[in-house]
């Protein structure tokens, strides 16, 4: 972690005392996690005392099966079928649940916030758990960054999170009589119903999806070893160089 970096981490502990401050090395990432009631109120600080003058995108999060894996990498007679048959995150029928996560967080749904300071070059992203996993609402931050608007509706949309103060919370995205939130975890990935145009009824028709949940490409989680990788060969490359040397 460079030295600009740091010294900004330990500003915004100094200034949210209740609040987590994370840096992922080695690029310097700076993650700002407050509670739900906090959220609002830290992004007016951080427009107004640490100078981010735009909001760059609002997202939603879901870690339902945060850390679980569908595939598994133990050795076996059962081949593919192992994926095929699995039960991940949307893998499976209505109704029908996903598989535990491993290392998913208390609560389920984020809202995250990144925040680009032009004057500091510098950027920020500001997360927050809703504390309702059935109904996650948090504040909207359109008052302190109008351009959050149409972010918040697409997480809306997506996610199924209220933006509480929002102008005009509808979906963007999905038609008007969309039944769920598309990248929840439990939605699943074929859908809930499908849709054509019935040349006899000379209208749009809505019916149960047809097919069956197949995973095509399976998701597994592994740890990303360039880094180690990189630092290991240089360290060798050094003393190579100096075992050369008379």
């Amino acid at each position: 972690m460079n030295a600009v970096a740091a010294e900004f981490a330990d500003a915004l502990r100094a200034r949210f005392d209740n609040a987590m401050v994370t840096v992922a090395a080695p690029r310097g990432e700076i993650t700002l996690d407050v509670d739900p009631g906090e959220w609002l109120a830290a992004a007016q600080s951080l427009r107004d005392e640490f100078g981010f003058e735009q909001v760059v995108d609002v997202c939603g999060v879901d870690y339902l099966s945060y850390g679980s894996d569908e595939w598994d990498t133990e050795v076996s007679t059962e081949s593919y079928s192992r994926g095929v048959e699995g039960s991940g995150a949307g893998r499976f029928a209505w109704g029908e649940q996903p598989n535990g996560a491993a290392h998913a967080p208390v609560r389920r749904f984020a809202a995250v916030a990144h925040l680009l300071s032009y004057q500091h070059n510098r950027r920020l992203r500001l997360r927050t758990f809703a504390d309702n996993d059935d109904l996650p609402v948090v504040a909207s931050l359109t008052a302190v960054w109008p351009g959050a608007n149409w972010f918040e509706r697409e997480a809306f949309d997506l996610f199924g999170i209220i933006f509480e103060g929002h102008p005009d919370l509808r979906r963007i995205l999905t038609d008007y009589g969309f039944v769920g939130y598309p990248f929840r975890k439990d939605f699943p990935l074929i859908g809930n119903v499908e849709v054509r145009y019935d040349a006899e009824k000379q209208r749009v028709i809505y019916e149960p999806v047809s097919i069956t949940p197949r995973v095509l490409v399976p998701r597994v989680i592994r740890d990303d070893a360039r880094y180690a990788t990189a630092a290991g060969e240089s360290s060798a490359r050094r003393d190579r160089q100096r075992e050369a040397k008379p």
